[in-house]
């Protein structure tokens, strides 16, 4: 095939017609993975995007090598605490994958352990290289021990499609126990005694709908609850203390959970309060009482405590704020800790039972941080993970007795790398209805301003991309790039009200917002060339603004793109469509979604203007957006817009996440950066 011809995607089209619309699809076909044509069509847009960036080969190459020689290849996590054993994972030099190990524990202490270096005792629970093999993609979905310590849950996929096969072994004899289980989903919870362990099931839509028990040693499981209204999700999970097991229901906007003593498995989940539309709430363990963490009339949340009798009957704790979002609740044996998010930024919170309570501080102008690898419910510490745009990862245990934050590991960054050449800040941007909306900045302070940018946004579900730190981008950063977050509405960067103010009838603030940020990174004097990227959701977003203000962007990333969202959303046989409804409207059902998501879906809007470079990145086994939407989107684009060029690549092996091993995760981004690189300094 020619470099300079492009594939072309010429097919009988499809005609749909809703609420006295009719609309022509002239590459619907490219839904039907069966088909030959739709395969030779994927493999031929590859072929074509290789040609058009050989060029960036070595540059590709290089940045490769870059983000490979800044990563301690061999390296190991921070041991968190679990009953009587230290748990932690291994990374090893030349390998793809994570080894999960375990060592006798005493003490809070966590043991001094080196890269490379077996500890005495030291247990292999997984090794992911040895599980992987020789497959192209290798993924884990549960990994669970026993409450005892004497039996591992664990489960594995081999194409991508977040459907995973449950096994389990023997700890103390290394035997796999014959039991396994196909198809299941995420997760999982053990009875108190191992002798029972609690799995989810999805529907064809991809929904997990079921929770099934398992007895070892015994093949007829037990359906134990199902969901049957469609917008609504199942999961399993066992409290801290290992008393309860926590079996929720939830949609995009109610929750609903039942409980059961973990020490009877076989018992009957007790309800704790019937679902009631538009209300959240989750159920923490603290020993003599619940917590309930609840948005009943609280936007924000409220924290609550119920009795172990009746954990129905809620007493607010820590009322409703307005500028306050809680976000969860650890509950402890002798203190709880209540992570929390406040003008843009995340905070702990400790609650002693026997003091005042009082915040963590910390004392960068932006950063990332929250409880992480808690396990142990007896403990006079807090683990808890902290980042910036210029801090790696840095894992730290809070002493509750002397209030000292101890670091006990910060990610190494090798070849040299100083945080004290770089510089990060928060600024904010004007969006049309007058919203100030909250961008995180970093660049080299030797760099030039302004300077070529990279402008990162989500803007969906509640999620909130807070500044964190990369290895990979310090090869755009020290190539002179600044990288920047626009913090847009539909997220949850600045409360529930934020979110609120993204979605639905409203979505259209998220593309708003970003472009107001685009248009501020310009006027404030940051950037010259803008280079916008996005992902899954964040991918509508890029879909919409290359609509909405091509001008404004010289290049523009959309990985695994939610671009063709309408006819995704009309079609409730897909993977999650109905769920979905409370996120973007129902446009099957009611006239006016239907038209207010027609006004905005990239796919829908394409025209003749010139638009960027584009580049889409999907993956084939992608069950969550799925791999036609960017190749419609292409191909449309390619067959109506000027300008470009308008580049399709698709991961034949993977999904959602992309590949899966390290090393080659590494090649993606490296890709993705070469790219990016050369639209910025074109």
């Amino acid at each position: 095939m020619s470099s300079n011809m492009p594939p072309t995607a010429k097919k009988v089209p499809t005609e749909r017609s809703h609420h006295g619309d009719t609309v022509i699809d002239e590459y619907a076909w490219l839904a039907d993975k069966e088909d030959p044509d739709t395969i030779s069509y994927l493999e031929a847009e590859n072929a074509y995007l290789k040609e058009q960036t050989a060029h960036l080969g070595e540059l590709q190459e290089q940045i490769f090598q870059e983000i490979k020689g800044r990563t301690q290849e061999t390296d190991l996590s921070v041991p968190s605490r679990k009953g009587a054993w230290w748990y932690f994972t291994r990374t090893e030099e030349g390998k793809q994958y994570a080894v999960s190990c375990r060592v006798p524990a005493t003490g809070d202490t966590p043991p001094e352990i080196e890269p490379g270096k077996v500890l005495d005792h030291e247990q292999v629970l997984l090794d992911g290289n040895e599980l992987a093999g020789d497959s192209p993609f290798f993924s884990v979905g549960t990994s669970s021990v026993s409450p005892d310590g004497t039996m591992l849950a664990y489960s594995t996929d081999y194409k991508g499609a977040e459907r995973f096969t449950l096994r389990f072994r023997n700890l103390e004899t290394g035997e796999t126990l014959p039991d396994t289980i196909e198809d299941i989903f995420y997760g999982g919870a053990w009875s108190a005694d191992g002798s029972t362990f609690f799995y989810t099931r999805v529907d064809d839509a991809w929904r997990p709908h079921q929770v099934y028990r398992h007895t070892l040693g015994t093949e007829d499981d037990v359906l134990v609850y199902e969901e049957s209204d469609e917008r609504f999700w199942v999961g399993i999970g066992l409290t801290r203390s290992e008393r309860y097991l926590v079996l929720g229901a939830g949609s995009k906007i109610t929750s609903e959970v039942r409980l059961l003593d973990a020490a009877e498995p076989a018992g009957e989940f007790r309800l704790v309060r019937p679902r009631e539309t538009g209300v959240e709430y989750g159920v923490e363990h603290a020993g003599d009482f619940f917590y309930v963490l609840h948005n009943k009339d609280a936007e924000n949340f409220e924290l609550a405590t119920a009795p172990l009798d009746d954990p129905g009957a809620w007493t607010p704790l820590i009322a409703h704020r307005e500028d306050t979002r809680l976000l969860e609740i650890d509950a402890f044996a002798g203190h709880s800790v209540v992570h929390f998010r406040r003008d843009g930024q995340t905070g702990l919170r400790v609650l002693p039972k026997d003091a005042e309570p009082y915040q963590i501080d910390f004392p960068e102008p932006i950063y990332d941080v929250g409880p992480a690898g808690n396990p142990e419910f007896e403990t006079g510490r807090l683990r808890l993970a902290y980042t910036s745009m210029i801090t790696p990862p840095s894992v730290y245990d809070y002493d509750l007795a002397t209030h000292e934050l101890i670091l006990l590991k910060q990610r190494p960054v090798l070849g040299g790398y100083d945080p004290e050449d770089y510089e990060q800040v928060r600024e904010w941007a004007t969006a049309g209805d007058g919203t100030r909306v909250p961008i995180s900045i970093v660049k080299r302070k030797d760099a030039a301003k302004p300077a070529p940018t990279v402008l990162y946004g989500y803007g969906s579900y509640e999620t909130s991309i807070d500044p964190s730190f990369s290895v990979a981008r310090l090869s755009l950063l020290d190539r002179g790039f600044v990288f920047a977050i626009a913090h847009v509405r539909g997220g949850g960067e600045m409360g529930r009200r934020w979110y609120e103010d993204g979605k639905m009838t409203r979505k259209k603030n998220t593309f708003t917002d970003f472009v107001a940020a685009a248009g501020h990174m310009k006027e404030a004097g940051w950037s010259t060339r803008l280079i916008a990227r996005g992902g899954s959701a964040g991918g509508l977003l890029m879909g919409a603004v290359a609509n909405l203000a091509p001008e404004r962007f010289a290049g523009v990333v959309a990985e695994v793109p939610f671009v063709d969202a309408l006819n995704s959303i009309l079609d409730p046989s897909l993977p999650l469509t109905v769920i979905e409804w409370d996120e973007w409207g129902d446009p099957l059902h009611n006239a006016e979604v239907y038209a207010y998501m027609k006004s905005y879906t990239p796919y829908e809007n394409v025209d003749g203007r010139s638009y960027p470079p584009i580049l889409a990145i999907t993956s084939l086994n992608d069950t969550r957006v799925l791999y036609h939407e960017p190749a419609k989107w292409i191909a449309r684009l390619r067959a109506t817009a000027a300008g470009g060029p308008f580049l399709l690549k698709t991961e034949m092996g993977a999904g959602h996440g992309g590949r899966s091993g390290r090393y080659d995760a590494w090649r993606e981004e490296a890709f993705a950066l070469s790219w990016i690189i050369e639209r910025g300094t074109a």
